[in-house]
């Protein structure tokens, strides 16, 4: 026995609509298989303030704030601070130094970052949601 064309047919589409989204992305999304665990730490000039919070992705683990969209930011970087995609918005030429710094790991490969910006506007700039804390 024999099955209508139309009835296999609706019957692929209903297995095309209930595959997970990773599966149907073919598992190249920027999170698929992305993750680590990086302390982070942000600082002002000569080290007056410091504070810090752990990151644990793609669980969004950890006391960040912001932890999802952390995460989903470096993942689309590959786990590297100074290859987020910059925002676009404009910061006032205050000089202000911050230093900020990622260490830790990132799909088992070592990440050491550090970088001092002029003002915290210009590290949200650079960095997105990753040092939002």
């Amino acid at each position: 026995m024999s099955l209508p064309r139309t009835a296999v047919a609706t019957a692929a589409g209903l297995l095309v609509l209930a595959a997970p989204p990773a599966a149907a992305d073919g598992g190249h999304g920027p999170a698929a298989g992305a993750g680590g665990r990086l302390f982070l730490t942000v600082s002002g000039a000569q080290n007056t303030w410091i504070r810090g919070v752990q990151l644990s992705c793609p669980d969004a683990d950890g006391h960040h704030p912001h932890a999802a969209e952390a995460c989903t930011t470096l993942a689309r970087a590959k786990g590297d601070p100074g290859r987020v995609t910059r925002a676009e918005h404009q910061c006032t030429r205050e000089y202000d130094p911050v230093t900020a710094t990622a260490e830790g790991e990132w799909n088992d490969r070592p990440v050491v970052w550090h970088k001092t910006f002029p003002n915290a506007c210009a590290l949200d700039v650079a960095t997105g949601p990753v040092f939002r804390f």
